[in-house]
């Protein structure tokens, strides 16, 4: 921390948030400039260093995955051509192993000089829609490797003095599959940090150089205090919490458990992940920049007033066990890193809710990724699309106030949901339906929000194939204090020409698609926060008229006994006599229901007395959602689960 305090409090104001406008500025000019429709869509972030390459500022709609990594990556950069800098230059590196996220991460990295002294870094972080390897969208979910992911790009100069690299930049773009909007990426991102090179270097003109790299270090010193003083007041002590990712496709069944020890030492906070699970044979594993990224994004939730730069991180320890599931080295597969991150993010929600019960929040939905590419038989020319989408869902209830309903996810709140006709025209796809996905909220005393549900028609097209990339069809998204858990995530497809759908999960790659097929996903919704059987009947009916929760459902969850009178007008009533017989049968049965024979709980699945919904939320069992089957370490796993945030709240 520094002990200079050159900064009267005006400049010290105007000069902080100057730097953040700085890199809004940037955004609006990716957003304007860029050729990828997933960057138009907001699955950028940028970032202000300092010479040192710590972060000075992020802009105020970058998303939470990538903020806490940008700092490791312009280090990077930074050792790799220390002394060898000039005005003019623009670096590119996408690598997970020196600090980034995933390959398909691509950030550019513009040194700003004053005359010849370098005082800073101005970072462009863009998700380039293809990056090579196997699959189309660089994600094929069974790669155990980097070598089947994507292009790894080190550091590398894109720009030597303002001019142009096109030998570097064509080498990257011409092993992707669109090699085209790559290039005009780079020149957008390039762009971009142009422009925060204007407005650092607007500011130097006015206060003078000095005040200006003062003012980058007093606004990380003054992030820093304000952290440590809001620790220091809370209680030393040490909390626990384990998330699971639903499998090693490369291995048996079981899900792989990711553990959390945090402890709270004065000002001080260690988060140890001893006991995390290794590496798996997929690449949902996380390398520890991300991990990092992930445990300062759940913290900082918590401290939503304050800006976030590397100010933040000096109080943070993070020690996890390299090649484990949350320290992947190189050359472990990697680009689906996000699978472990929101586990990271929903156990670091789970502690600090125990620390400021105030600001509680149970489990939110986790991402999922659908990629599809191919040949698009719509126009005159043959062309390759590149269909990559994500979808909003729910996120956990709060306490006192329900969770909210199809919101993007927590790794990154500044992404859009993207519209379905800019989809639909730049890919040979028609959305069929788009809806709020009923009695996906997680049941509780403040429910959690709702997922979505979406069908999509594939038109005419040629070798076409199509990944998913996600995770909670056995770790469902969980409830917390007597809460209960969202639905299983995954995918349905109809073929042309049939009445009947194939599961195919969440975790398949390469899978072939052919004009006509129909596919089908939902999200989940977040997990319920309290006993539903406290929550008040008429906040239920309320969900009945809204469509969040069906009559069927009102009765299982929350033992609200609900007639319909006219659907048509919205007219239910409630049978409160009804209600509160059907509320005491499930209080004396609740807990013999979450523990019985997942083998007859199997058999009342395949014979279609059960759901899904029914095994996880009053059963705690998970199957294989296909056949049916009961998957005895998963379950064993989940009912530990359930046991603790669930069912040991119950009175």
């Amino acid at each position: 921390m520094s002990d200079s305090k050159a900064l009267d409090p005006v400049t010290f104001e105007v000069l902080k948030n100057s730097f953040i406008t700085s890199v809004d500025q940037m955004a609006e000019q990716m957003l304007r400039t860029c050729y990828s429709f997933v960057i138009y869509n907001r699955d950028f972030s940028n970032a202000l260093h300092d010479a040192e390459g710590n972060s000075v500022a992020q802009g105020n709609d970058d998303i939470a995955v990538h903020v806490g990594t940008l700092h490791f990556t312009c280090k990077d950069v930074i050792r790799v051509f220390k002394g060898d800098m000039m005005p003019g230059d623009v670096y590119a590196i996408n690598d997970p192993y020196a600090g980034g996220t995933h390959f398909s991460d691509v950030r550019l990295v513009r040194p700003i000089f004053d005359e010849d002294e370098l005082i800073g870094f101005s970072q462009s972080n863009g998700h380039w829609s293809d990056l090579g390897g196997s699959v189309p969208g660089s994600f094929d979910v069974t790669a155990r490797d980097m070598f089947r992911e994507a292009v790894r790009i080190t550091p590398v100069r894109l720009f030597r003095a303002g001019d142009f690299c096109s030998d570097v930049a064509n080498l990257i773009a011409n092993n992707t599959r669109d090699p085209a909007s790559i290039i005009g990426d780079i020149h957008s991102q390039a762009q971009a940090t142009q422009v925060a090179e204007r407005e650092i270097l607007r500011l130097v003109r006015k206060y003078g150089r000095a005040q200006v790299t003062q003012g980058m270090n007093e606004v990380q010193d003054y992030v820093e205090r304000a952290v440590r003083q809001r620790i220091a007041a809370l209680p030393d002590g040490t909390w626990e919490s384990v998330d699971y990712i639903d499998r090693d496709p490369a291995a048996g069944e079981g899900m792989i458990p990711i553990h959390i020890k945090m402890t709270i030492k004065g000002d001080q906070i260690f988060y140890d992940f001893s006991g995390s699970h290794p590496t798996i044979g997929s690449m949902y594993n996380s390398a520890p920049g991300a991990t990092f990224s992930a445990v300062v994004a759940g913290m900082k939730t918590f401290f939503p007033d304050l800006p976030l730069n590397s100010g933040f991180y000096r109080m943070i320890s993070v020690e996890a066990p390299e090649n484990s599931v949350v320290s992947a080295q190189w050359p472990v597969a990697v680009t689906g890193f996000l699978m472990p991150f929101e586990k990271i993010m929903n156990s670091v929600f789970e502690m600090w809710s125990q620390i400021m019960p105030e600001r509680a929040i149970a489990c939110a939905f986790n991402l999922e990724y659908l990629l599809a590419g191919g040949t698009d038989k719509r126009r005159d020319e043959d062309s390759t699309f590149m269909f990559y989408e994500w979808l909003p869902g729910g996120w956990g209830g709060r306490r006192g106030k329900d969770g909210s309903d199809v919101t993007t996810a927590c790794f990154g709140t500044g992404l859009m949901s993207q519209p379905n006709e800019g989809n639909e025209r730049v890919n040979p796809t028609r959305t069929l339906e788009f809806q709020i996905k009923q009695d996906s909220a997680g049941p509780g005393k403040w429910r959690g929000g709702a997922g979505v549900q979406k069908t999509s028609l594939l038109l005419e097209s040629e070798k076409s194939v199509m990944s998913y990339v996600c995770d909670r069809e056995r770790a469902v998204v969980w409830g917390v204090e007597g809460g209960l858990p969202s639905m299983p995530h995954g995918l349905t497809i109809k073929r042309a020409g049939s009445d009947t759908s194939e599961w195919l999960g969440s975790v398949f790659s390469d899978f072939p698609m052919y004009s006509g097929d129909e596919f089908a996903r939902p999200t989940a919704g977040g997990g319920g926060f309290g006993d539903p059987l406290e929550r008040a009947p008429e906040m239920v009916l309320e969900d009945v008229i809204d469509e969040y929760v069906s009559v069927d459902r009102a009765a299982k969850d929350y033992g609200v006994v609900i007639k319909e009178i006219d659907r048509d007008l919205l007219s239910y009533e409630i049978d409160e006599e009804a209600t509160a017989e059907l509320r005491a049968h499930i209080r004396a049965n609740r807990k013999d229901w979450a523990r019985s024979d997942p083998a007859e709980v199997s058999k009342l699945y395949k014979s279609g007395e059960i759901d899904a919904m029914d095994a996880v939320r009053r059963y705690a069992v998970i199957l294989d959602w296909e056949t049916g089957e009961p998957l005895p370490k998963t379950i064993e796993q989940f009912r530990e689960s359930f046991e603790r945030r669930s069912l040991a709240h119950w009175s």
